[in-house]
């Protein structure tokens, strides 16, 4: 499927590894101004002026998520932090019709090499459902959080909203559902650390609580599922 994203990672010039996705999602986090939030958001405000999207400098790297980490052809390829494909500007209201986190997902895997072999998308639970069919030609392996303790490079997901209550056991599901996922750029004794997009509108850090063997414990969120990113040898 064709794609808008730049020879060297088209080819890509260096094997998809994990330090690459890594420093992907580290620069593009610092970016953002190295924004950390592990209170799920409590105290952001939502506005034209605050969110960060929206600013300049900003809403054109979300563009840039979207143009090369979505494939052609497709019309949220075009859309930007604040315009929609025909470059009209959305309303605040409107905001979560053009959620970018998995475009940001998207962006950092094709950035990094990863080729033709990740199911970029718009919404998370295309690839997460691709991982769990066993469909992302080896890219990808659905993993239970409560038996597989994620590991750097890979990505951690959960459901939101309708579908919060989805578990491990309910996937592959046969329907689209909302979630978020987010990549792991740090492992530590009871911690892991992880990038996603669009958290408080912005590229932003969370850390979550990991038991004694490295599993996610006791977290706000429902992560129900760790994607298992196959990186080539080093």
């Amino acid at each position: 499927m064709s794609n808008h994203a730049p020879p060297f990672a088209n080819v890509p010039y260096e094997p998809f590894s994990r330090s690459a996705a890594v420093a992907v999602a580290m620069d593009e986090w610092r970016l953002w101004g190295e924004h950390v939030d592990d209170t799920g958001g409590a105290g952001y405000v939502q506005t034209a002026a605050t969110m960060p999207e929206r600013q300049q400098g900003l809403w054109q790297r979300v563009g840039e998520y979207w143009w090369e980490g979505i494939n052609a052809g497709d019309q949220t390829s075009g859309w930007t932090g604040k315009h929609n494909a025909s470059g009209h500007v959305f309303s605040v209201a409107a905001n979560g019709d053009y959620a970018w986190s998995a475009a940001f997902i998207s962006y950092v895997m094709r950035i990094a090499g990863a080729g033709k072999d990740f199911p970029y998308a718009p919404d998370h639970a295309t690839y997460i459902n691709a991982a769990a069919r066993h469909q992302a030609h080896g890219l990808l392996d659905a993993e239970n959080p409560a038996a597989y303790a994620p590991q750097l490079g890979d990505i951690v997901c959960f459901p939101r909203d309708w579908a919060s209550n989805l578990t491990f056991a309910d996937l592959p599901t046969s329907y689209r559902f909302p979630a978020h996922c987010g990549i792991v750029v740090d492992v530590e004794p009871e911690t892991d650390t992880i990038i996603g997009g669009n958290v408080d509108d912005a590229v932003t850090m969370e850390h979550l609580h990991t038991n004694a063997t490295g599993e996610l414990a006791d977290n706000r969120e429902n992560w129900f599922v760790v994607l298992r990113v196959n990186y080539a040898s080093p």
